[in-house]
């Protein structure tokens, strides 16, 4: 499975806003310098967080960034998909053509691992990454 720096640096930079705004917007500046994330590549991800409505902007002096919605109806699924990262472990992203144009002998495996891992990133919000005590992992 890999996780590209999409993904990656799209839940730590909103997870970032989620803990720093505290009712005031977050320069993606002050999210960049605590990241260690270029400002560009910031800017880039909250183009996307913002048309998904995860983030809305604000303008002027001490503008920035706040969250678009409550940190337990955003989900780090949604997260990842507003900046089009998708995770499949499958050697051949589902298209079952992985050996010799043809499905292998363990694509249910990875396959199966693929919908487990998602099922958990739908269900996973930034409130519980936060508080990460009141999430029971069953």
């Amino acid at each position: 499975m890999k996780l590209t720096s999409k993904g990656y640096y799209a839940v730590t930079a909103i997870l970032d806003v989620a803990m720093h705004s505290q009712g005031k917007p977050v320069s993606l500046a002050q999210i960049a310098h605590r990241q260690g994330i270029s400002l560009a590549y910031l800017e880039q991800l909250f183009n996307r967080l913002r048309k998904n409505k995860l983030v809305f902007s604000v303008r002027g002096p001490g503008g920035g960034y706040l969250l678009g919605k409550k940190l337990h109806e955003i989900t780090v699924s949604s997260v990842m998909m507003a900046v089009e990262e998708v995770l499949d472990v499958t050697q051949c992203h589902g298209k079952k053509n992985c050996h010799n144009g043809k499905q292998c002998f363990t694509h249910k495996l990875w396959s199966d691992l693929s919908i487990i891992v998602n099922n958990f990133l739908r269900k996973m919000t930034l409130a519980e990454l936060i508080h990460p005590n009141s999430r029971i992992i069953q």
